[in-house]
Protein backbone atom coordinates (compact mmCIF):
# COMPACT_ATOMS: atom_id res chain seq x y z
CA UNK A 1 0.00 0.00 0.00
CA UNK A 2 1.23 3.22 -0.72
CA UNK A 3 1.17 5.70 1.86
CA UNK A 4 1.31 8.71 0.03
CA UNK A 5 -1.54 7.94 -2.51
CA UNK A 6 -3.90 6.76 0.42
CA UNK A 7 -2.54 10.44 2.09
CA UNK A 8 -3.56 12.00 -1.06
CA UNK A 9 -7.26 9.73 -1.09
CA UNK A 10 -7.49 11.10 2.36
CA UNK A 11 -7.22 14.66 1.70
CA UNK A 12 -9.88 14.29 -1.08
CA UNK A 13 -12.27 13.37 1.25
CA UNK A 14 -11.75 15.94 3.77
CA UNK A 15 -11.91 18.38 0.66
CA UNK A 16 -15.29 16.46 0.11
CA UNK A 17 -16.69 17.63 3.39
CA UNK A 18 -15.76 20.81 3.50
CA UNK A 19 -17.16 21.24 -0.42
CA UNK A 20 -20.29 20.44 0.79
CA UNK A 21 -20.36 22.31 3.81
CA UNK A 22 -19.40 25.79 1.11
CA UNK A 23 -21.81 24.76 -1.24
CA UNK A 24 -24.68 23.77 0.80
CA UNK A 25 -24.26 27.77 2.41
CA UNK A 26 -23.77 28.84 -1.16
CA UNK A 27 -27.20 27.15 -2.22
CA UNK A 28 -28.41 28.94 0.57
CA UNK A 29 -27.53 32.09 -0.58
CA UNK A 30 -27.68 31.75 -4.23
CA UNK A 31 -30.20 28.89 -5.19
CA UNK A 32 -29.07 25.08 -6.01
CA UNK A 33 -29.14 25.36 -9.38
CA UNK A 34 -27.39 28.82 -9.26
CA UNK A 35 -24.55 27.22 -6.63
CA UNK A 36 -24.16 24.33 -8.53
CA UNK A 37 -23.67 27.13 -11.82
CA UNK A 38 -21.25 28.85 -9.79
CA UNK A 39 -18.79 26.22 -8.25
CA UNK A 40 -18.79 24.77 -11.58
CA UNK A 41 -17.61 28.01 -13.23
CA UNK A 42 -15.14 28.97 -10.53
CA UNK A 43 -13.93 25.17 -10.79
CA UNK A 44 -13.37 25.99 -14.55
CA UNK A 45 -11.85 28.91 -14.17
CA UNK A 46 -9.04 26.74 -11.81
CA UNK A 47 -8.68 24.48 -13.81
CA UNK A 48 -7.85 27.01 -16.67
CA UNK A 49 -5.32 29.06 -15.19
CA UNK A 50 -3.46 25.68 -14.19
CA UNK A 51 -3.73 24.47 -17.45
CA UNK A 52 -1.93 27.96 -18.67
CA UNK A 53 0.80 27.30 -16.71
CA UNK A 54 1.10 23.35 -17.15
CA UNK A 55 0.32 23.71 -21.02
CA UNK A 56 -3.06 22.12 -23.20
CA UNK A 57 -0.74 19.87 -24.79
CA UNK A 58 -3.25 17.09 -24.40
CA UNK A 59 -6.65 18.09 -26.32
CA UNK A 60 -5.21 16.23 -28.94
CA UNK A 61 -6.74 13.12 -27.37
CA UNK A 62 -10.18 14.26 -26.72
CA UNK A 63 -11.37 12.09 -29.97
CA UNK A 64 -9.22 9.11 -28.11
CA UNK A 65 -11.74 8.92 -25.27
CA UNK A 66 -14.81 6.48 -24.64
CA UNK A 67 -18.06 8.24 -24.62
CA UNK A 68 -18.91 7.41 -20.91
CA UNK A 69 -15.71 8.98 -19.58
CA UNK A 70 -17.73 12.49 -20.55
CA UNK A 71 -20.26 11.11 -17.98
CA UNK A 72 -17.95 12.82 -15.19
CA UNK A 73 -19.42 15.87 -16.39
CA UNK A 74 -22.74 14.91 -15.85
CA UNK A 75 -22.43 13.87 -12.50
CA UNK A 76 -20.20 16.20 -11.24
CA UNK A 77 -23.60 18.54 -11.28
CA UNK A 78 -25.72 15.72 -9.59
CA UNK A 79 -23.08 15.69 -7.05
CA UNK A 80 -22.81 19.01 -6.15
CA UNK A 81 -26.64 20.09 -6.18
CA UNK A 82 -27.25 16.30 -3.89
CA UNK A 83 -24.13 17.31 -1.18
CA UNK A 84 -25.98 21.01 -1.76
CA UNK A 85 -29.46 19.73 -1.03
CA UNK A 86 -29.08 17.01 1.58
CA UNK A 87 -26.50 18.93 4.03
CA UNK A 88 -28.74 21.24 4.69
CA UNK A 89 -31.53 18.86 5.91
CA UNK A 90 -29.49 16.14 7.65
CA UNK A 91 -26.34 17.75 8.80
CA UNK A 92 -22.70 17.40 6.99
CA UNK A 93 -22.06 14.16 8.91
CA UNK A 94 -24.89 12.23 7.59
CA UNK A 95 -24.80 13.46 4.37
CA UNK A 96 -21.20 12.23 4.63
CA UNK A 97 -21.83 8.84 6.30
CA UNK A 98 -24.24 7.94 3.84
CA UNK A 99 -21.89 9.62 0.65
CA UNK A 100 -19.12 6.97 2.04
CA UNK A 101 -21.30 3.85 2.18
CA UNK A 102 -23.09 4.55 -1.38
CA UNK A 103 -19.29 5.60 -2.77
CA UNK A 104 -17.30 2.48 -0.95
CA UNK A 105 -20.35 0.08 -2.11
CA UNK A 106 -20.38 1.12 -5.61
CA UNK A 107 -16.20 1.01 -5.47
CA UNK A 108 -16.02 -2.52 -4.59
CA UNK A 109 -18.72 -3.21 -7.06
CA UNK A 110 -16.61 -1.28 -9.88
CA UNK A 111 -13.58 -3.21 -8.66
CA UNK A 112 -14.99 -6.58 -8.81
CA UNK A 113 -16.54 -6.49 -12.40
CA UNK A 114 -13.39 -4.58 -13.79
CA UNK A 115 -15.55 -1.55 -15.60
CA UNK A 116 -14.90 1.37 -16.97
CA UNK A 117 -11.09 0.80 -17.96
CA UNK A 118 -10.70 -0.38 -13.99
CA UNK A 119 -8.36 -3.00 -13.51
CA UNK A 120 -10.32 -5.60 -12.00
CA UNK A 121 -9.71 -6.76 -8.51
CA UNK A 122 -10.83 -10.29 -7.51
CA UNK A 123 -13.59 -10.11 -4.62
CA UNK A 124 -13.03 -11.78 -1.60
CA UNK A 125 -15.40 -12.21 1.40
CA UNK A 126 -13.53 -10.25 3.82
CA UNK A 127 -15.17 -7.10 1.18
CA UNK A 128 -18.01 -8.07 2.35
CA UNK A 129 -17.51 -7.67 5.76
CA UNK A 130 -15.73 -4.46 5.20
CA UNK A 131 -18.98 -3.03 3.75
CA UNK A 132 -21.09 -4.71 6.35
CA UNK A 133 -18.80 -3.26 9.18
CA UNK A 134 -19.19 0.50 7.10
CA UNK A 135 -22.64 0.05 6.96
CA UNK A 136 -23.10 -1.04 10.63
CA UNK A 137 -20.86 2.42 11.74
CA UNK A 138 -23.02 4.47 9.38
CA UNK A 139 -25.55 3.16 11.29
CA UNK A 140 -24.57 4.28 14.69
CA UNK A 141 -23.55 7.28 13.28
CA UNK A 142 -27.25 7.86 11.78
CA UNK A 143 -28.92 7.16 15.30
CA UNK A 144 -30.47 10.72 16.08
Amino acid sequence: MNWLYLGIAALSGAAMALQGTFNAALGKALGLWESTLVVHLIGTLVALVILVGVGFGNFGKLNQVPWWAYLGGVLSVVIIYAVARSIPQIGVSNATTAIIVAQVSTAVLIDCLGVFGVKKMDFQLIDLLGIALLAIGARILLID
